[in-house]
This record gives structure tokens, C-alpha cells and sequence, in this order.
């Protein structure tokens, strides 16, 4: 059933005045958000998760917890996880969210109500948004400037070999970790938790090589060692495939913390192969979308500068606005 709001507790009487001397930001956010109409457009979204959500089932995560959460992710730029933990550690963000002592939403909760938000409705907001700091006289809600950058991401040279190597590398040192645990529910233990990282480390070794060489022979020797790499990856997600299946059996924290782990790179190391089957063997273009450039860094792309210096830079584009007051 969808609640909307915790019980107050009186020992977070005081964590406002506190809230003011750290960050005078989350304290004029208090404010705005204690407005009625912005309250109701998100509840009405919630409320349509399931059909008798409004009335039946036991208690929801509150809107209020909700809409404060999603706000505190949007504006310090946090992973979903990374919101979880820092409203858990904090009194002052366990006070402006209204969690208070009662359970912290976790991220997949978070992920999960976010996406029963309509487009509508946030548009809705930033209107809203716009009308309450007219109404108290930050701007004019007239005029609004834009800019693009581009911000690196922290990885190496993108290319297709040293993502199959890295997917290898990862993938080994998965398995590895996991071999303790899954002891009992896998045959053929050694070969399940092998490391393939030599072979795909000989592999690329070779393939750097062959692409110093000049000749027409060069070319199918080249695809026959993606070929292998691309094999040896293969391998290797066959195998933590087959630990993930164990680790599902396990409800130590370590087994979890490592089945999460690999439920998060397999699909990326599964992409990997399929780009470098689709560029490299079959000649075929990969639209940039769609490109895996960094396990480490999934949202990294591809970004044509048309500039002096470097003619592509792997980040992502980040746009700046401001409106007039400088907010």
C-alpha cells in the first residue's frame, strides 16, 4: 500500500539548524519541497506502479523518502548505490530525505520507482521548479544559456583486443575469487575456475606483432588471432557462467557480493565479443551507441572533437546551463 511519509522523530529536532552550517543548499531544497502540487504530480505516477498500489499490499517506501532520495542522486551526481550508502551514514541527509531511523531504500527500490515516472511529470517539475523561484524572486524564468563539454573518463586507448584481454582478465580473476565457495556445487572444479589470461595475454602479444608487418598475409593471420582471443573470452564466459549458476546457491555476503559482480560484467564482456565478432571478422560498422569502450567506465563513448590536438576524446558530453542570477 503507498504511504506517504515516516513518523517524525523528535531527536532529529535540531538536524536542520545543523543542515544550514554544512549545506545551506539542502536547507532552501527543504523549503521548495514542502510544496504541495510538486508533491501530488509524483505521487500520482507512484500510485499507478501496481493497480491496487494505492490501496492494498503492505507499506511502500514513502513518496516523500522517494522524491527527496532521487533529488539528493540528481544533485550531487550519484550512483544509485553510492545514494543508498551516503543517506545511510548521514543524520543530515537521513533528516532531509525523511527516512529518519526507519530503513534505507536500496538502489534496485530506488531504480525501480524512478521508472514508474512519466516524462510528463518531470517536465511537469522543472515548470513547477521555474514558477516556485519566480515566486521567490531567484529568476525572471526568462532566459536560459547553454554549453557542452566534453569530460574524459580515466581508461586506456580503447581497442578491440585490449577489451577481449580485459574481459579475460576480469573474468579470471572472478573465478578465482569464487573457487573457495563453489567447491561442492561444481565438477571439474580446476578447469571451471582456470585462468585463460596467459593465453589471451600470448595472443594479443602475437596480434601486435602482425599489426607492425607489412604484406598482403598479414590480414588473415590478424583475423586468426582475433579469432582466438575472441574463443578465449568465450571460454571464459562459459565458465563464470557456470560459477554464477553455484554462486546462486550461496547465501554467504561474499558469494552475493561476487554473484552481483558478475551479473554486472558478464553482459558487458558478452557485448565485447559480439562488437569485435561483428568489426574485426565480419567487417561490419558498430554504431558508437552501441560500442563498449571501458568494462570499468560502460557509459564512456566516443566523441569527435573537430578541434586542434586529439580528434576523438572517450567520455561523455556534459551540458552546463545557467539562467539569469546565475543559479
Amino acid at each position: 500500500m503507498l504511504i506517504d511519509m515516516h513518523q517524525p522523530e523528535d531527536v532529529f529536532a535540531r538536524v536542520p539548524e545543523l543542515a544550514a552550517q554544512i549545506d545551506p543548499v539542502l536547507q532552501a531544497l527543504d523549503g521548495l519541497l514542502e510544496d504541495d502540487q510538486l508533491y501530488q504530480q509524483v505521487r500520482a505516477d507512484l500510485g499507478k506502479r501496481y493497480r491496487f498500489t494505492l490501496v492494498h499490499g503492505r507499506h511502500s517506501t514513502p513518496v516523500e523518502v522517494i522524491l527527496r532520495m532521487l533529488l539528493c542522486k540528481h544533485l550531487y551526481q550519484w550512483s544509485f548505490k553510492e545514494t543508498e550508502e551516503r543517506v545511510k551514514d548521514s543524520l543530515v541527509l537521513r533528516w532531509f530525505c525523511r527516512v529518519y531511523f526507519a530503513r534505507v531504500p536500496d538502489e534496485t527500490t530506488l531504480l525501480r520507482w524512478l521508472r514508474t515516472l512519466r516524462p510528463e511529470t518531470l517536465h511537469a517539475l522543472n515548470d513547477r521548479v521555474v514558477e516556485l523561484a519566480k515566486q521567490a524572486k531567484v529568476t525572471q524564468g526568462r532566459k536560459l544559456r547553454l554549453d557542452a563539454t566534453c569530460v574524459q573518463t580515466a581508461i586506456h586507448h580503447p581497442t578491440d583486443s585490449g577489451l577481449l584481454v580485459d574481459s579475460v582478465r576480469v573474468l579470471s580473476r572472478l573465478v578465482k575469487q569464487a573457487k573457495g565457495l563453489v567447491t561442492d556445487q561444481v565438477s571439474y572444479l580446476e578447469q571451471t575456475c582456470r585462468s585463460r589470461l596467459r593465453s589471451a595475454k600470448q595472443a594479443a602479444q602475437h596480434l601486435h606483432r602482425q599489426l607492425r608487418r607489412k604484406g598482403e598475409a598479414k590480414e588473415a593471420e590478424q583475423k586468426h588471432l582475433y579469432q582466438k582471443l575472441v574463443e578465449i573470452a568465450e571460454h571464459m564466459v562459459r565458465q563464470a557462467t557456470r560459477v554464477v549458476a553455484a554462486l546462486n546457491q550461496q547465501p554467504a555476503a561474499e558469494a552475493q557480493r561476487l554473484l552481483s559482480e558478475a551479473e554486472r560484467i558478464l553482459p558487458l564482456v558478452t557485448q565485447v565479443i559480439a562488437q569485435t565478432r561483428s568489426r574485426v571478422l565480419e567487417g561490419k560498422k558498430v554504431a558508437s551507441a552501441n560500442k563498449i569502450l571501458s568494462l570499468f567506465e560502460p557509459h564512456t563513448r566516443a566523441i569527435p572533437r573537430h578541434k586542434g590536438g586529439a580528434l576523438v576524446e572517450f567520455g561523455r558530453h556534459v551540458i552546463l546551463d545557467e539562467v539569469e542570477g546565475g543559479s
